[in-house]
C-alpha cells in the first residue's frame, strides 16, 4: 500500500474546465455542469484503493450533509484502467451503485483531468468557492487505514464551511495521503 502524499496545488488556482464521463448516468459533464452555488468539491479516488475505503463513509456524509446547502460535489477516478482493470468504468458504476455513491463519479481515461489538477494519490480533495477559486486542497481528517484515529472529516468539514458561510481559514493545510495515481 503506497503512501503517496497530495501535491499541494497553489490556493487561488482557478479550477480546471473538463468534460467527463459519468459512470452513474454516461452523461458526460463538465465542472461548469456540476459546480455548487456556495462551493465545489473535486475529489479524486478509485475503486481498489485501501484509503479511500477507510474513508468512503465519511464522503458519503459530507455530500449529503453539504449538497443541500449549495455544494456542488463530484468524484473523478483517473487510473489507468489498462493495467487497473478494477478501476475502469463498468466497475466504477458497480462501485458506486454498491457504496450508494449518487453524486457524479467521473472517469478520466486520458488522465489529463489529473494532470491539469496535479492530482497525486487517492483520495486527494480540492475545494472550489463560488469564484471557482480553489480554497482547500488536503486531507480529510487525520485517520489513515490503521492509526485508530476514528474517522471526522475534520479539515474538510472546517473547509467546506469556511466556504459555504464566507470564513477564513488557515492556509497551512494539510495535503492527503493515500495510493498514488495509476498513471499511464
Amino acid at each position: 500500500m503506497a503512501r503517496t502524499p497530495s501535491n499541494m496545488l497553489p490556493l487561488g488556482t482557478p479550477a480546471p474546465a473538463f468534460k467527463l464521463k459519468d459512470t452513474n448516468s454516461n452523461y458526460h459533464y463538465s465542472f461548469e455542469d456540476l459546480k455548487g452555488s456556495k462551493g465545489t468539491l473535486v475529489m479524486f479516488i478509485c475503486n481498489h484503493c485501501p484509503f479511500v475505503h477507510h474513508v468512503l463513509e465519511e464522503i458519503l456524509m459530507i455530500a449529503n450533509d453539504y449538497r443541500v446547502q449549495g455544494l456542488g460535489i463530484m468524484a473523478i477516478s483517473s487510473n489507468d484502467a489498462q493495467k487497473y482493470p478494477q478501476d475502469g468504468p463498468e466497475l466504477m458504476r458497480e462501485f458506486a451503485f454498491e457504496n450508494r455513491i449518487d453524486f457524479p463519479y467521473l472517469y478520466d481515461e486520458s488522465q489529463d483531468v489529473a494532470k491539469a489538477f496535479d492530482a497525486a494519490c487517492t483520495p486527494d480533495f480540492y475545494l472550489f468557492d463560488a469564484q471557482n477559486k480553489l480554497f482547500y486542497r488536503g486531507q480529510l481528517d487525520d485517520s489513515r487505514p490503521g492509526n485508530g484515529i476514528p474517522l471526522s472529516g475534520s479539515d474538510l468539514r472546517n473547509a467546506i464551511d469556511g466556504v459555504i458561510y464566507n470564513r477564513t481559514i488557515a492556509e497551512t493545510q494539510k495535503p492527503s495521503l493515500g495510493c498514488n495515481i495509476k498513471w499511464k
